[in-house]
Protein backbone atom coordinates (compact mmCIF):
# COMPACT_ATOMS: atom_id res chain seq x y z
CA UNK A 1 0.00 0.00 0.00
CA UNK A 2 2.86 2.32 0.86
CA UNK A 3 4.51 1.55 -2.48
CA UNK A 4 1.28 2.37 -4.33
CA UNK A 5 0.98 5.78 -2.60
CA UNK A 6 4.64 6.48 -3.30
CA UNK A 7 4.12 5.66 -6.99
CA UNK A 8 1.06 7.93 -7.13
CA UNK A 9 3.02 10.76 -5.54
CA UNK A 10 5.84 10.40 -8.06
CA UNK A 11 3.39 10.30 -10.96
CA UNK A 12 1.74 13.51 -9.70
CA UNK A 13 5.14 15.19 -9.31
CA UNK A 14 6.14 14.14 -12.83
CA UNK A 15 2.83 15.36 -14.30
CA UNK A 16 3.00 18.72 -12.51
CA UNK A 17 6.66 19.14 -13.43
CA UNK A 18 5.93 18.32 -17.07
CA UNK A 19 3.04 20.80 -17.22
CA UNK A 20 5.15 23.46 -15.53
CA UNK A 21 8.00 22.92 -18.01
CA UNK A 22 5.79 22.85 -21.10
CA UNK A 23 3.00 25.30 -20.20
CA UNK A 24 3.42 27.26 -16.98
CA UNK A 25 7.03 28.47 -17.24
CA UNK A 26 6.73 29.60 -20.91
CA UNK A 27 3.50 31.47 -20.05
CA UNK A 28 5.14 33.16 -17.06
CA UNK A 29 8.13 34.09 -19.25
CA UNK A 30 5.84 35.77 -21.81
CA UNK A 31 4.07 37.83 -19.13
CA UNK A 32 7.38 38.75 -17.51
CA UNK A 33 8.87 39.98 -20.78
CA UNK A 34 5.71 41.97 -21.52
CA UNK A 35 5.46 43.69 -18.13
CA UNK A 36 8.96 43.78 -16.63
CA UNK A 37 9.45 47.39 -17.84
CA UNK A 38 6.07 48.45 -16.49
CA UNK A 39 2.65 49.08 -17.97
CA UNK A 40 3.61 52.09 -20.11
CA UNK A 41 5.69 50.15 -22.72
CA UNK A 42 2.94 47.53 -22.83
CA UNK A 43 0.22 50.10 -23.63
CA UNK A 44 2.45 51.87 -26.14
CA UNK A 45 3.05 48.57 -27.95
CA UNK A 46 -0.67 47.92 -28.15
CA UNK A 47 -1.31 51.35 -29.65
CA UNK A 48 0.87 50.75 -32.72
CA UNK A 49 -1.03 50.91 -36.00
CA UNK A 50 0.39 47.55 -37.14
CA UNK A 51 -0.86 45.86 -33.99
CA UNK A 52 -4.34 47.37 -34.33
CA UNK A 53 -4.49 46.29 -37.98
CA UNK A 54 -3.43 42.76 -36.99
CA UNK A 55 -6.19 42.57 -34.37
CA UNK A 56 -8.76 43.86 -36.87
CA UNK A 57 -7.69 41.31 -39.50
CA UNK A 58 -7.75 38.46 -36.98
CA UNK A 59 -11.27 39.37 -35.86
CA UNK A 60 -12.52 39.76 -39.45
CA UNK A 61 -11.19 36.31 -40.41
CA UNK A 62 -12.76 34.74 -37.32
CA UNK A 63 -16.03 36.62 -37.94
CA UNK A 64 -16.26 35.13 -41.45
CA UNK A 65 -14.87 31.62 -40.95
CA UNK A 66 -16.57 30.64 -37.67
CA UNK A 67 -20.21 31.17 -38.83
CA UNK A 68 -19.48 29.37 -42.13
CA UNK A 69 -17.95 26.41 -40.30
CA UNK A 70 -20.84 26.41 -37.83
CA UNK A 71 -23.35 26.05 -40.69
CA UNK A 72 -21.21 23.39 -42.37
CA UNK A 73 -20.71 21.55 -39.08
CA UNK A 74 -24.43 21.45 -38.35
CA UNK A 75 -25.28 20.19 -41.83
CA UNK A 76 -22.54 17.55 -41.83
CA UNK A 77 -23.45 16.42 -38.32
CA UNK A 78 -27.11 16.05 -39.26
CA UNK A 79 -26.30 14.02 -42.36
CA UNK A 80 -23.85 11.73 -40.56
CA UNK A 81 -25.77 11.23 -37.32
CA UNK A 82 -29.24 10.78 -38.85
CA UNK A 83 -28.47 8.71 -41.94
CA UNK A 84 -26.79 5.45 -42.92
CA UNK A 85 -25.19 5.51 -46.36
CA UNK A 86 -22.24 4.18 -48.29
CA UNK A 87 -19.17 6.30 -47.84
CA UNK A 88 -20.16 7.53 -44.36
CA UNK A 89 -16.82 6.47 -42.88
CA UNK A 90 -15.01 8.14 -45.78
CA UNK A 91 -16.96 11.37 -45.20
CA UNK A 92 -16.01 11.36 -41.51
CA UNK A 93 -12.38 10.77 -42.48
CA UNK A 94 -12.56 13.78 -44.80
CA UNK A 95 -13.90 15.91 -41.94
CA UNK A 96 -10.98 14.79 -39.78
CA UNK A 97 -8.44 15.49 -42.53
CA UNK A 98 -7.36 18.95 -41.21
CA UNK A 99 -6.43 17.30 -37.90
CA UNK A 100 -3.85 15.11 -39.64
CA UNK A 101 -2.49 17.53 -42.25
CA UNK A 102 0.12 20.12 -41.37
CA UNK A 103 -1.30 23.65 -41.61
CA UNK A 104 1.66 24.57 -43.80
CA UNK A 105 0.70 21.85 -46.27
CA UNK A 106 -2.89 23.14 -46.19
CA UNK A 107 -1.62 26.60 -47.09
CA UNK A 108 0.48 25.20 -49.93
CA UNK A 109 -2.55 23.36 -51.33
CA UNK A 110 -4.47 26.64 -51.44
CA UNK A 111 -1.52 28.33 -53.18
CA UNK A 112 -1.37 25.51 -55.74
CA UNK A 113 -5.07 25.97 -56.52
CA UNK A 114 -5.44 29.77 -56.39
CA UNK A 115 -1.89 31.08 -56.86
CA UNK A 116 -0.39 32.67 -59.98
CA UNK A 117 0.36 29.27 -61.52
CA UNK A 118 -2.60 27.55 -59.85
CA UNK A 119 -5.38 25.54 -61.46
CA UNK A 120 -7.99 28.26 -61.00
CA UNK A 121 -5.76 31.22 -61.82
CA UNK A 122 -7.14 31.78 -65.39
CA UNK A 123 -10.67 31.95 -63.99
CA UNK A 124 -9.59 34.29 -61.17
CA UNK A 125 -7.77 36.58 -63.62
CA UNK A 126 -10.82 36.68 -65.88
CA UNK A 127 -12.99 37.91 -62.99
CA UNK A 128 -10.11 40.02 -61.53
CA UNK A 129 -10.27 38.26 -58.16
CA UNK A 130 -7.24 37.93 -55.92
CA UNK A 131 -7.13 35.03 -53.44
CA UNK A 132 -3.49 34.54 -52.46
CA UNK A 133 -1.82 37.30 -50.42
CA UNK A 134 -5.27 38.72 -49.74
CA UNK A 135 -8.15 38.30 -47.29
CA UNK A 136 -10.02 35.56 -49.27
CA UNK A 137 -7.00 33.25 -49.16
CA UNK A 138 -6.54 33.81 -45.44
CA UNK A 139 -10.21 33.07 -44.82
CA UNK A 140 -10.00 29.91 -46.94
CA UNK A 141 -6.95 28.71 -45.00
CA UNK A 142 -8.66 29.38 -41.68
CA UNK A 143 -11.84 27.63 -42.76
CA UNK A 144 -9.80 24.58 -43.81
CA UNK A 145 -7.97 24.16 -40.52
CA UNK A 146 -11.02 24.86 -38.33
CA UNK A 147 -13.94 23.11 -40.05
CA UNK A 148 -13.80 19.80 -38.09
CA UNK A 149 -14.36 21.36 -34.67
CA UNK A 150 -18.11 22.01 -34.78
CA UNK A 151 -18.95 18.75 -36.58
CA UNK A 152 -16.79 16.66 -34.25
CA UNK A 153 -18.51 18.10 -31.17
CA UNK A 154 -22.09 17.92 -32.47
CA UNK A 155 -22.07 14.44 -34.07
CA UNK A 156 -21.71 12.48 -30.76
CA UNK A 157 -24.38 14.65 -29.12
CA UNK A 158 -26.84 14.05 -31.96
CA UNK A 159 -26.17 10.30 -31.85
CA UNK A 160 -26.70 10.22 -28.08
CA UNK A 161 -29.92 12.24 -28.19
CA UNK A 162 -31.48 9.89 -30.75
CA UNK A 163 -34.52 10.49 -32.96
CA UNK A 164 -37.43 9.72 -30.62
CA UNK A 165 -38.29 13.35 -29.79
CA UNK A 166 -37.95 14.44 -33.42
CA UNK A 167 -40.24 11.63 -34.59
CA UNK A 168 -42.79 12.52 -31.91
CA UNK A 169 -42.77 16.16 -33.04
CA UNK A 170 -43.19 15.09 -36.66
CA UNK A 171 -46.24 12.95 -35.80
CA UNK A 172 -47.76 16.05 -34.14
CA UNK A 173 -47.46 17.95 -37.42
CA UNK A 174 -44.28 19.96 -36.84
CA UNK A 175 -42.35 21.05 -39.92
CA UNK A 176 -38.67 20.21 -40.41
CA UNK A 177 -37.65 23.76 -39.44
CA UNK A 178 -39.84 23.64 -36.29
CA UNK A 179 -38.31 20.27 -35.35
CA UNK A 180 -34.80 21.61 -35.77
CA UNK A 181 -35.44 24.91 -33.97
CA UNK A 182 -37.57 23.65 -31.06
CA UNK A 183 -36.39 20.05 -30.57
CA UNK A 184 -32.96 19.38 -32.07
CA UNK A 185 -31.18 22.68 -31.42
CA UNK A 186 -32.02 22.87 -27.68
CA UNK A 187 -30.72 19.31 -27.29
CA UNK A 188 -27.37 20.00 -28.92
CA UNK A 189 -26.87 23.65 -27.90
CA UNK A 190 -24.05 23.07 -25.38
CA UNK A 191 -22.14 20.74 -27.70
CA UNK A 192 -22.64 23.23 -30.53
CA UNK A 193 -21.42 26.16 -28.42
CA UNK A 194 -18.41 24.13 -27.30
CA UNK A 195 -17.52 23.36 -30.92
CA UNK A 196 -17.97 27.01 -31.94
CA UNK A 197 -15.73 28.06 -29.07
CA UNK A 198 -12.94 25.70 -30.12
CA UNK A 199 -13.37 26.75 -33.75
CA UNK A 200 -13.08 30.42 -32.81
CA UNK A 201 -10.01 29.82 -30.64
CA UNK A 202 -8.22 28.01 -33.48
CA UNK A 203 -9.30 30.64 -36.02
CA UNK A 204 -7.78 33.48 -34.00
CA UNK A 205 -4.61 31.53 -33.17
CA UNK A 206 -3.91 29.90 -36.54
CA UNK A 207 -0.43 30.62 -37.88
CA UNK A 208 0.98 28.09 -40.37
CA UNK A 209 -1.68 27.96 -43.09
CA UNK A 210 -2.43 31.68 -42.91
CA UNK A 211 1.28 32.58 -43.02
CA UNK A 212 1.71 30.63 -46.27
CA UNK A 213 -1.19 32.27 -48.12
CA UNK A 214 -0.93 35.77 -46.64
CA UNK A 215 2.62 36.73 -47.50
CA UNK A 216 2.97 38.01 -43.92
CA UNK A 217 2.99 41.70 -44.81
CA UNK A 218 2.93 43.56 -41.54
CA UNK A 219 0.16 46.13 -41.34
CA UNK A 220 -1.66 44.57 -44.32
CA UNK A 221 -1.89 40.77 -44.27
CA UNK A 222 -0.43 39.94 -40.85
CA UNK A 223 -2.82 38.45 -38.33
CA UNK A 224 -2.07 38.63 -34.63
CA UNK A 225 0.04 35.40 -34.46
CA UNK A 226 2.00 36.48 -37.55
CA UNK A 227 2.45 39.95 -36.07
CA UNK A 228 4.02 38.39 -32.97
CA UNK A 229 6.53 36.47 -35.06
CA UNK A 230 7.41 39.44 -37.31
CA UNK A 231 7.79 41.81 -34.37
CA UNK A 232 10.11 39.37 -32.63
CA UNK A 233 12.21 38.84 -35.77
CA UNK A 234 12.49 42.62 -36.15
CA UNK A 235 13.90 42.86 -32.62
CA UNK A 236 10.74 44.55 -31.30
CA UNK A 237 10.77 42.26 -28.29
CA UNK A 238 8.47 44.37 -26.11
CA UNK A 239 5.88 44.63 -28.89
CA UNK A 240 6.06 40.92 -29.65
CA UNK A 241 5.52 39.85 -26.06
CA UNK A 242 2.78 42.45 -25.53
CA UNK A 243 0.88 41.05 -28.52
CA UNK A 244 1.54 37.53 -27.22
CA UNK A 245 -0.09 38.54 -23.93
CA UNK A 246 -3.18 39.63 -25.84
CA UNK A 247 -3.29 36.23 -27.54
CA UNK A 248 -2.84 34.60 -24.14
CA UNK A 249 -5.70 36.69 -22.78
CA UNK A 250 -7.94 35.47 -25.61
CA UNK A 251 -6.89 31.89 -24.83
CA UNK A 252 -7.74 32.44 -21.15
CA UNK A 253 -11.18 33.71 -22.11
CA UNK A 254 -11.64 30.59 -24.20
CA UNK A 255 -10.73 28.37 -21.24
CA UNK A 256 -13.18 30.24 -19.00
CA UNK A 257 -16.04 29.82 -21.47
CA UNK A 258 -15.03 26.18 -21.99
CA UNK A 259 -15.21 25.54 -18.25
CA UNK A 260 -18.60 27.25 -18.03
CA UNK A 261 -19.95 25.16 -20.90
CA UNK A 262 -18.60 21.94 -19.42
CA UNK A 263 -20.26 22.72 -16.07
CA UNK A 264 -23.57 23.54 -17.75
CA UNK A 265 -23.37 20.33 -19.79
CA UNK A 266 -22.78 18.28 -16.65
CA UNK A 267 -25.67 20.01 -14.88
CA UNK A 268 -27.88 19.24 -17.85
CA UNK A 269 -26.83 15.59 -17.86
CA UNK A 270 -27.64 15.30 -14.13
Amino acid sequence: MQKVKSLETWLIVIAVGYLALVLLIPAVAVFYEAFHLGMQPFWEALQQREFIEAVKLTLIIAFISVPLNTIFGLCASWVIARNEFKGKAFLMSLIDLPFSISPVVAGLMIVLLYGRNGWFNPLLEYFDVKIIFALPGMVLATIFVTFPFVAREVIPVLQEVGTEQEEAARTLGASDWQIFWRVTLPSIRWGLLYGVLLCNARAMGEFGAVAVVSGSIIGKTATLPIFVELAYKNYQTQTAFSAAVVLGFLAALTLIFKEILERKTKIKEV
